[in-house]
């Protein structure tokens, strides 16, 4: 009974840090993903912007 006590915990514990690392790859693609959104629009309006001159 212990032995299947310390898998189970074990196997919680690998599905918790997998669980938060897959949430963190996620917030630093939400991150990029804005700054790369600002970016083109800031190069959008730049390009935008020699055309009118």
């Amino acid at each position: 009974m212990k032995k299947a006590s310390l898998l189970l915990s074990i196997l919680v514990l690998f599905c918790l840090s997998g669980c938060s690392a897959i949430a963190g790859i996620f917030k630093a693609g939400f991150a990029v993903g804005i700054i790369v959104v600002v970016l083109v629009i800031a190069l959008i309006i730049w390009i935008a912007s020699m055309f009118r001159k």
